[in-house]
């Protein structure tokens, strides 16, 4: 055991003298050549596709592991650093690093992605070279958004996420895949060129596109007032915040399963990220200023688009409603601006990225067999199939924050917090938890309960290894941080704290999150 542990030490120790981001960013595009070098008939070229891309994109997952065992949570600042002159005299460098919140990010966006290609192995028949290449483009932008430490770097990763999400939407998705895409495009990036202006000012301003840099400027009052309103242009829509919401139920009905999964499980976290990574260290006193502006804004979408749901016949709508609702929490933990409610923000965003990911999985599994996803059409799954049920439900109760899931602790905290700063605000959010219960167990209900009278119910195909392969590893992290929430919280907690020491939001809440 002990030879076993010093070799892995040793091969961090190895690594730790690479540029180890670099790598686990661009393996991916090592990947797209091998892909685009292939030939053969249609169905060689598609059978040598989905290899090439689960192999590479799992390589980048194990490699992406080295940076969670190299970690130190203990230490301040930045770790993994990789810095360069990018453009010469310009203050703009190629410059990388992960710390307590992004590094979470970047893991979860390396384990999904080759869950995301598992899902996609029988449903996509068509272009499938075109489908992996389009996913391994993706995940180097996701990761490169994570561990940017340069803000124009951040802000090309930020966008370049659009255009592989933007075809896989509009080329593999549903009848009405063109609308929903160009939708998503134009709402994201209109956002964006509102928080580009006010990059720019900041750069003629300070001199510098660093992160590390700008975080440590003290803008004027005046000045971050204008600048939260750019960076929030953008944010709000990734997240996305009611009423800039509307883009994202199309986009999920429309996206194939893995799409969804990606969509949900990572893209969404995107908004969340930038108020952490730029509004509160950048703009402390905009932020404290428009904290009660982004709790109404939260505490609307947590009901009215609980509401929705509950009205929604269509699962995939249905889980995509859920996601608004459950980012509500996330921004009201964040701009809570103390330590319980930013980790439960960070938790939050973790446990959904898994949980959502699962139940568009659950969708897509009954989907490919029956191709419907209308809620009507079933009833009586569970006669055909028990085990996807027992992981339905799993899923759907973590989805409610059922305690010992990590639903649960995400949810808690970030009440906690708010109730810090405004018991109003935690009540109103509070009235989220009731309406979640409802429009999910309806769901489950109206879907797996019930006698299968139809003959199509009683005939579907029980789960298949490769859905087990999804499925079990999600089950287990959603248990894991639900029983063993300090295995994702210390990795955070001392992020958090020297944010909140940043940013001057107080100090005061220093309570042990374990």
């Amino acid at each position: 055991m002990s030879l076993g542990i010093s070799a892995v030490l040793g091969v961090v120790n190895m690594l730790s003298s690479w540029p180890l981001l670099s790598v686990i960013i661009f393996l991916p595009l090592i990947g797209v050549l091998f892909l685009m070098l292939i030939r053969g008939d249609e169905q060689v070229v598609a059978a040598n596709s989905r290899q090439v891309a689960l192999w590479v994109s799992s390589f980048a997952f194990l490699l992406s592991l080295f940076l969670l065992w190299g970690f130190d949570p203990v230490a301040t600042g930045y770790q993994f650093e990789e810095k360069a002159e990018w453009i010469a005299g310009s203050g703009i460098t190629y410059h990388l690093g992960i710390d307590g919140i992004s590094m979470p990010f970047i893991l979860l966006s390396t384990f999904l992605t080759p869950l995301a290609i598992l899902a996609s192995w029988q449903a996509i028949t068509h272009r499938v070279r075109e489908y992996m290449i389009a996913f391994l483009v993706l995940e180097v932008m996701m990761v490169g958004m994570f561990a940017s430490l340069d803000m124009l770097m951040f802000y090309l990763f930020f966008e370049g996420v659009l255009i592989p999400m933007f075809l896989i939407i509009g080329v593999w998705g549903g009848a009405e895949r063109v609308y929903a895409a160009f939708k998503f495009f134009l709402f994201t990036l209109l956002g964006s060129v509102l928080m580009l202006v006010c990059m720019l000012y900041m750069y003629h301003v300070v001199g510098t596109t660093n992160i590390v840099a700008l975080s440590g400027y003290d803008f004027l009052p005046a000045v971050q007032f204008w600048l939260f309103i750019g960076f929030f242009a953008s944010f709000a829509v990734k997240v996305p915040m009611w009423p800039v919401h509307t883009w994202l139920p199309d986009a999920h009905v429309q996206a194939p399963t893995a799409g969804s999964m990606i969509l949900a499980g990572v893209l969404l976290k995107m908004g969340g990220y930038g108020f952490l990574r730029f509004s509160l260290p950048m703009f402390p006193d905009a932020s404290e200023y428009f904290a009660p502006f982004i709790f109404v804004l939260s505490v609307i979408a947590v009901i009215y688009t609980s509401l929705v749901a509950l009205a929604q016949s269509d699962m995939k709508k249905l889980i995509a409603y859920s996601s608004v609702a459950h980012m509500g929490f996330v921004t009201i933990g964040i701009f809570s601006l103390n330590e319980q409610g930013i980790a439960g923000a960070m938790f939050q965003m973790i446990s959904h990225g898994l949980v959502s990911a699962a139940l568009f999985f659950c969708v897509g599994v009954v989907y490919d067999r029956l191709h419907t996803r209308e809620i009507g059409a079933y009833g009586g799954v569970v006669d055909a199939m028990p085990r996807y049920a027992s992981f339905f439900m799993f899923m759907m109760l973590a989805s409610v924050g059922l305690p010992g899931t990590s639903g649960f602790v995400g949810e808690m905290l970030v009440l906690v917090g708010a109730w810090q700063a405004s018991y109003w605000v935690a009540i109103f959010a509070a009235t989220g938890l009731v309406l979640g219960a409802c429009y999910m167990l309806w769901l489950y209900r109206r879907v797996v309960f019930g006698r299968a009278e139809k003959p199509e119910i009683l005939e579907l195909a029980p789960l298949n290894n490769r859905e087990y392969v999804i499925f079990v590893p999600l089950t287990i992290l959603v248990l894991w941080f639900g029983v063993y929430p300090s295995s994702l919280l210390d990795i955070m907690q001392g992020t958090v704290l020297d944010l909140l020491e940043i940013s001057g939001a107080g100090t005061a809440t220093q309570t042990a999150l374990r």
